[in-house]
């Protein structure tokens, strides 16, 4: 038998690093407290557009992969994963998944097994929060006993470029014999490991990521607001910048964030720096701001929109086009198309939506899904892109359509409005 691996959380970024693991020669078991989630995964339904179905069977046919509800099935493991939601509560990191799973795997925990946690979370988490747990639901300490890692996941739900395998990895350890034990385990797993001097670096490394992205979103969705103001195409404008070989980096506008990622990652930094020194992290706070009323804006552009072409919105048959946070994947968490229907609906739009790679079962609200037939098109006082995925016919939809509000510049004609 290989080393046994345990992965916490059997999601967008447990699954596919589950599936990895298999093909690196790891027997895996994927521990998640959905009963749902875990059905599907032994019957060999996938539901991450990265992990292939064809993928989960052979995982399955070889013996080496299966999910459970039971850490039972956790017992004498070589290496744990942590890969739980992070998600706020009133603005406050919650940690109760992290803290259940590691009550949850303590008892399982045994000299010379390595944990390592993936989640998103602010620095000190790993150290002052989770390695308690371990201890005292052990009986064992680290570095003594076990070894204790932090390494940020870097998943990019239908990215087919950067993928698990060829993206770089960050790792750390709570002393140098686990960052060897880390980086060990990740390097059959991933192409290429960047070790770091700390868990918290690595810690903060995630956070930097996200809030850099955060914040260029927010500079172009505000940016897009005052150009459209002005009479000015932003969109030009963000291609035209886009030509500068240094110096630039390319964001684009749209209806706000959304997904596991840049609402709430950004916010751990912010509390973090709050807590610990007392300072309110400004540029946090305003990108904040900014995207998280964007789908407000969004609305209202529609609401003028339709007053111009003498619609009020009570009424009006409006179709979305896309409902999850990014093109190409399904994933709806914190979603800002999901914010624009509730708004919209809440005002009296007769609301539908085309999204084929939403899973019905899944969608926080009910909002009837339809496809984006050209009748479907041309029956709609406005058509909304709010996701732009890629396998849309979009000159279908512009030739459709009487009218289109497009929030990603997949439409170009007379009858198209962009952000």
């Amino acid at each position: 038998m290989g080393e046994k691996l345990v992965v916490i959380g059997q999601g967008y970024v447990g699954l596919p690093l589950a599936m990895q693991a298999v093909e690196a020669g790891f027997d895996v078991v994927g521990i998640d407290v959905d009963e749902w989630r875990v059905k599907r995964l032994n019957v060999g339904e996938s539901y991450v557009e990265d992990v292939d179905e064809g993928d989960l069977a052979a995982a399955h046919n070889s013996g080496r992969y299966f999910a459970s509800t039971d850490y039972a099935d956790a017992e004498g493991f070589d290496v744990c994963v942590i890969t739980v939601p992070t998600p706020l509560r009133d603005g406050v990191p919650d940690l109760c998944h992290v803290g259940s799973a590691g009550e949850a795997i303590a008892p399982a925990l045994r000299r010379g097994a390595t944990v390592i946690l993936e989640s998103t979370t602010y620095p000190g988490t790993t150290e002052e929060y989770l390695r308690p747990l371990l201890e005292d639901g052990s009986g064992l300490r680290t570095p003594e006993d076990f070894f204790l890692g932090y390494s940020p996941e870097r998943i990019d739900p239908g990215n087919a470029r950067w993928r698990l395998d060829n993206t770089p990895k960050v790792v750390s350890g709570i002393d140098a014999a686990s960052l060897e034990k880390v980086k060990a385990f990740y390097s059959r797993i991933v192409h290429e490991v960047v070790p770091v001097s700390s868990m918290q670096v690595a810690e903060l490394c995630k956070l930097l990521e996200n809030t850099f992205r955060h914040v260029n979103i927010a500079l172009v969705n505000e940016l897009s607001i005052f150009a459209q103001q002005l009479g000015i195409d932003v969109w030009e404008a963000v291609d035209a910048a886009s030509t500068k070989p240094f110096g630039y980096m390319r964001f684009t506008p749209g209806p706000g964030v959304g997904g596991h990622c840049l609402p709430i990652d950004p916010s751990y930094l912010s509390w973090k720096v709050k807590r610990s020194l007392g300072h309110n992290f400004r540029f946090v706070e305003l990108a904040n701001d900014i995207n998280d009323h964007m789908p407000d804006h969004v609305v209202s552009r529609i609401s003028l929109a339709l007053n111009q072409r003498y619609k009020p919105i009570k009424g009006s048959r409006i179709l979305l086009l896309g409902l999850s946070y990014k093109k190409n994947a399904g994933d709806c968490r914190e979603s800002p198309a999901i914010e624009v229907a509730k708004a919209l609906r809440k005002l009296g739009a007769d609301v539908r939506a085309a999204d084929s790679l939403v899973d019905d079962f899944l969608l926080p609200v009910r909002i009837e899904l339809v496809e984006p037939t050209s009748e479907e098109l041309a029956e709609a006082d406005v058509v909304v892109v709010l996701t732009d995925h890629d396998h849309i016919d979009y000159d279908l939809v512009q030739r459709s359509s009487a009218f289109v509000f497009d929030t990603r510049n997949r439409c170009h004609g007379p009858n198209v409005e962009t952000l």
